[in-house]
């Protein structure tokens, strides 16, 4: 009778976990809302793109004619294009050109989130600079925040890019509900994985992983392990007080430049291996 009762409160919990994780994983704020801020202010131009699985995503372009690189920005999971709106005067300083898409379910895009999804989404916007717009893979920056972080990972590790940046992301998603959910193999109840820390193992291209000191959604440490996890050239910023959604605005001019030299060294790398492979 007391493993019958043990095992019914643990299938309650992990029912329980799911339904929460459904809810905390994917939240997304749907057009109008987070559209503040009018497309023009941001000199940027809506597109669509259109995934394997018939999906529509809604997305801002800020071109920078004098680059040959492109910025993807995967936003966070309460967030969607309107918001980033905002972000992309700030991101065009980095002197290349700025890709915004909402994934599925979120913004204008059709459809409803999931992990799958999500990868889709970001696997059509690969192809989409590729094949539409003409760009390199080594012309890619994969730029995500939070769980952007996650799909931009998962992204590089499986296909060729010039550059990896996460920002304020988590190690793994059984992790953070650890962490939420300080309850025995609340782990295992988790359906999603968004398993970054076994994935940025496998990224060929450079890695930069910033993180706040007082973020207080995804902890310090993820950052550090994930930034530890990767393979070399890798590189490390510390964003002192900045908590969650403030990195950029925490760290100032001094992250800025912090980016556009790591993007600078990332295209100088490839340039570089470019001219010295026989032809």
């Amino acid at each position: 009778m007391l493993a019958f009762s043990v095992a019914a409160i643990l299938a309650l919990i992990a029912v329980s976990v799911q339904i929460i994780e459904s809810r905390l994983t994917f939240a997304p704020p749907r057009y109008p809302h987070g559209f503040d801020v009018l497309p023009q202010s941001a000199e940027a131009e809506e597109l669509w793109i259109t995934t394997s699985d018939g999906m529509r995503l809604n997305g801002w372009y800020r071109p920078h004619p004098l680059s040959s690189q492109v910025l993807v920005w995967f936003h966070g999971n309460a967030e969607n294009t309107g918001q980033g709106l905002v972000l992309l005067p700030v991101l065009a300083r980095l002197g290349v050109n700025v890709l915004e898409v909402d994934y599925r379910g979120y913004g204008k895009s059709s459809g409803s989130p999931s992990e799958c999804g999500l990868y889709g989404d970001a696997d059509a916007i690969y192809d989409y600079l590729i094949h539409q717009c003409n760009f390199r893979p080594t012309d890619l920056i994969l730029y995500g925040h939070s769980l952007g972080g996650a799909v931009a990972v998962d992204l590089a590790s499986r296909r060729e890019c010039g550059g990896l940046i996460v920002q304020s992301s988590f190690t793994s998603l059984p992790d953070m509900a650890r962490r939420l959910f300080p309850i025995p193999f609340v782990g295992l109840a988790i359906r999603g994985r968004f398993n970054s820390i076994q994935k940025i193992q496998q990224v060929k291209a450079p890695v930069l992983v910033a993180h706040g000191t007082n973020d207080e959604t995804v902890p310090f440490w993820m950052g550090r392990k994930l930034y530890d996890a990767a393979p070399p050239p890798k590189r490390w910023i510390a964003i002192d007080g900045a908590g969650h959604n403030d990195v950029i605005l925490a760290g100032g001019e001094k992250y800025v430049e912090d980016l556009r030299s790591f993007i600078e060294a990332s295209a100088g790398r490839f340039t570089e291996s470019q001219a010295q492979s026989p032809r």
